[in-house]
C-alpha cells in the first residue's frame, strides 16, 4: 500500500492490505472510490485518513453461464460494462455519473440509481453478496453467487446506502442480464403536471418499457419511455406505445434519443454550480405534488413510477431544509447530493425517522467508535453519538 505524506491517503492494493489499513490506522477512516460523490451527504469530521479503493480493480470471476461476476470495489462501472459486454451480458444499471467513471463500491455505498431502476431496481437489488471489512479489521462475506439466499442477517443491504459508514466494501457479487439486441426511446411533450398520466398509461400498456422519465426543458418538459428487447419485438412495441400516447409522441432517432438521456444525465449530474441538488422519493402518487409546490426547483428529472426525482434549489439553507421538510410531511426521503463549495450549512438529510434509533444501533454494534465516515450520516447519526 501506499501512503501521502501531504494528504492522509491509504490505497490498498489487496484485500487483505485493506484488512491490514483499517486495523493499521485506528483513527476515523474516509473511504474514498473515484470522488464522483464526494460532497454529497454530510460533511465529514475533518482529520481522517482517507482509504481509497482505487487500487482494488478487477474482476474477481465471471460467471456467463449463471449471469453473474465478482468484481473488486474499486472498479468503475463503465469499464465493467465493456468486458461484460463481449459475452452479450450487463449491469442492468445507469446512474449518471457511470459515464464519470464511478465505482460500484462507490454506486453502492450512495445508493445511485437511473432510469432503468423502473424494471431492474438499484444495485441493492442487483448485488447478490459482499466482501466487507468491518471497524475492527474483520473480513465479513454476505451472500454469494446463487441468486436466491436463506434468510438472516444481510450485511450487504445494510451498506447500501450507509454513505461510507458501518463498514467498507471490498468486493461485489452481481447478478447480470442480457444485452438488448435493440433500444428505442418514444418522447412526448408535457408539462410535469400530466407526465404522470401518461407514465401510468405506458405502465398500463402491454409494451413493458424499461424505463419511464420525465425531464424538465426549455419549452416545459418530456416524458421519456426506453423500450429493450429484440429487434422485430422493439419495433411492435413502439408501434403500440405510440397508439398509447398519440402522434405527438414520436420515435426518436439514434442520436436523438442519445441526445435526449444525456440530457436527463446532464440535469442529475451537471447543472448550475452554485445551486444544491437534492434526490427525494416518496410515494409515487404524491410525487408531482410535491414537486409543483417546489417553485424554486429548476432542472428537474423525475420517474413518476418509483416516485423518485432530482432537483437543483438555491444553495441556502432555507431552500434545502424547506425540501428536506416537505418531502419529510410526506413520509419520503431527501438527500443532499451536490452543496456549492464551501456551504457545510447546508443539511444533508431531513429530519431523522424513528428508524434513526435502529440505525444508531447497528452502527453502535458495527462501529461503535464511528470510525468510517462520521459525519456523514449526520444528524440521524450524530458524531460522537455511539449508541
Amino acid at each position: 500500500m501506499t501512503t501521502s505524506s501531504a494528504t492522509p491517503t491509504v490505497t490498498p492494493q489487496s484485500l487483505d492490505d485493506l484488512r491490514d489499513a483499517v486495523r493499521e490506522h485506528t483513527g476515523p477512516l474516509l473511504v474514498a472510490g473515484a470522488g464522483t460523490a464526494s460532497d454529497w451527504a454530510g460533511t465529514p469530521e475533518p482529520g481522517a485518513t482517507v482509504l481509497s479503493t482505487a487500487s482494488l480493480t478487477g474482476v474477481i470471476s465471471h460467471n456467463p453461464g449463471d449471469m453473474t461476476v465478482a468484481v473488486r470495489a474499486g472498479t468503475p462501472l463503465v469499464e465493467l460494462q465493456e468486458i461484460l459486454g463481449e459475452h452479450g451480458q450487463r449491469v442492468a444499471f445507469d446512474a449518471a455519473r457511470v459515464e464519470r467513471g464511478a465505482t460500484l463500491g462507490g454506486l453502492f455505498a450512495t445508493a445511485d440509481s437511473g432510469p432503468l431502476a423502473l424494471t431492474f431496481g438499484s444495485l441493492r437489488d442487483l448485488v447478490i453478496g459482499a466482501t466487507v471489512v468491518l471497524a475492527d479489521g474483520t473480513v465479513a462475506h454476505s451472500g454469494g453467487h446463487v441468486i436466491k439466499n436463506v434468510a438472516g442477517y444481510d450485511l450487504t443491504k445494510l451498506l447500501h446506502g450507509a454513505q461510507g459508514t458501518l463498514g467498507v466494501v471490498a468486493e461485489l457479487i452481481l447478478r447480470l442480464h442480457p444485452t438488448p439486441e435493440a433500444t428505442a426511446t418514444v418522447s412526448l411533450p408535457t408539462p410535469l403536471a400530466d407526465a404522470a398520466t401518461h407514465a401510468h398509461a405506458v405502465a398500463a400498456s402491454p409494451v413493458e418499457a424499461s424505463a419511464v422519465q420525465w425531464l424538465q426543458d426549455g419549452s416545459g418538459g418530456r416524458l421519456l419511455a426506453r423500450l429493450e428487447g429484440t429487434r422485430d419485438g422493439v419495433d411492435g412495441r413502439v408501434a403500440r406505445l405510440r397508439e398509447t400516447l398519440g402522434a405527438e409522441a414520436p420515435l426518436l432517432s439514434e442520436a436523438d434519443a442519445d441526445a435526449a438521456w444525456a440530457a436527463y444525465g446532464a440535469a442529475v449530474d451537471g447543472g448550475a454550480q452554485d445551486r444544491a441538488v437534492v434526490r427525494v422519493g416518496v410515494t409515487p402518487s404524491l410525487l408531482t405534488g410535491l414537486l409543483l409546490e417546489l417553485a424554486d426547483a429548476t432542472e428537474v428529472t423525475a420517474a413518476p413510477l418509483t416516485g423518485v426525482a432530482t432537483l437543483s434549489v438555491p444553495a441556502t439553507a432555507a431552500a434545502v431544509d424547506d425540501v428536506h421538510r416537505r418531502v419529510a410531511a410526506l413520509g419520503g426521503t431527501s438527500l443532499l447530493r451536490r452543496r456549492p463549495p464551501g456551504r457545510i450549512d447546508l443539511a444533508a438529510l431531513g429530519p431523522a425517522p424513528t428508524s434513526a434509533a435502529l440505525l444508531r444501533a447497528v452502527a453502535a454494534s458495527l462501529d461503535p467508535d464511528q470510525r468510517f465516515g462520521r459525519g456523514r450520516l449526520a444528524p440521524w447519526l450524530p458524531t460522537g453519538v455511539t449508541a
